[in-house]
């Protein structure tokens, strides 16, 4: 299993949104806001070449969405989804499977585009998109808390194509495929999927956004988007504790420089990031 960073961009968010009861005077020490209260953060995802699989962890944003919409999140970069898979040479074609941790926005929104007669399709025409009926389905009629998060032209159309598959929702970890763990989480958004790689004695866990960054690894520090704020703490604590028991890897995927890290507990007793971790040379 060869694993590989794909860079889609930036976009911002609101600070206190996303460093939730934590106060500014702490939070923006870590990453400073800009005039607006606005922070950067990255939408990092994963190329997972598994045999002859390759397998596409979250897609970013996109590029279909209008003014408007830019003028909220102010994506920015100069990598796309489709050029980071072009730098790894490879072109849409070549993607066999999208695992989609959530249907937010931020991470569904590449999933689906345009094509020339105005019509959304997959971006990954070869490609079988991976979800579960319980999370698709609280996407499809949102809450009044996250309706602006679940865009139905990011997902809708992959149904709609027949290329949607649903993973069944377990308590327990799932064993997708050899080396491919699920976990299924509560506290951002409901079913959210955390997919876990293991090889070689090394035990890769994908944040998502249960832990968006290295900035919120501190306890307290759960964002405000969540629903269950109390559910994050536990499925976070789950990660961190497994992180310096059994040496599991943190991967983040809105971390604005990090992306991946060990965790350490210190003299306190509480848990800090230990040193950054370079996967493409743990996963080859």
């Amino acid at each position: 299993m060869r694993i590989k960073l794909i860079d889609t961009g930036y976009f911002k968010l609101d600070g206190g949104a996303m460093f939730g009861v934590v106060p500014k005077s702490m939070w923006q020490r870590l990453n400073p806001p800009d005039e607006h209260n606005l922070c950067t953060w990255a939408m990092r995802c994963l190329l997972v070449e598994h045999g002859d699989r390759k397998i596409l962890v979250d897609t970013g944003i996109g590029d279909k969405q209008g003014d408007k919409f830019r003028s909220h999140f102010h994506p920015h970069g100069d990598m796309t989804l489709l050029s980071s898979l072009k730098a790894e040479g490879l072109a849409p074609e070549d993607i066999t499977d999208v695992f989609l941790t959530h249907l937010h926005f931020d991470h569904v929104g590449g999933a689906v585009r345009y094509n020339e007669k105005g019509e959304l399709i997959p971006t990954f025409p070869n490609a079988v998109y991976w979800s579960n009926e319980a999370h698709y389905n609280w996407a499809y009629y949102p809450n009044a808390r996250e309706k602006a998060s679940f865009l139905q032209e990011n997902f809708v159309p992959l149904k709609e194509a027949g290329v949607l598959k649903f993973l069944d929702v377990q308590k327990d970890d799932l064993e997708w495929m050899p080396g491919i763990k699920v976990r299924f989480v509560y506290g951002h958004t409901e079913a959210m999927m955390v997919p876990i790689f293991e090889q070689g004695g090394h035990t890769l866990v994908y944040c998502a956004d249960v832990i968006p960054s290295s900035f919120h690894i501190g306890m307290p520090y759960v964002m405000s988007y969540d629903l269950r704020p109390l559910d994050t703490m536990r499925e976070k604590g789950r990660m961190l504790e497994d992180g310096v028991d059994k040496g599991h890897y943190l991967f983040f995927e809105h971390d604005p420089v990090t992306s991946c890290v060990s965790v350490s507990r210190n003299e306190r007793g509480r848990i800090d990031r230990g040193e950054e971790i370079d996967i493409e040379q743990l996963f080859v």
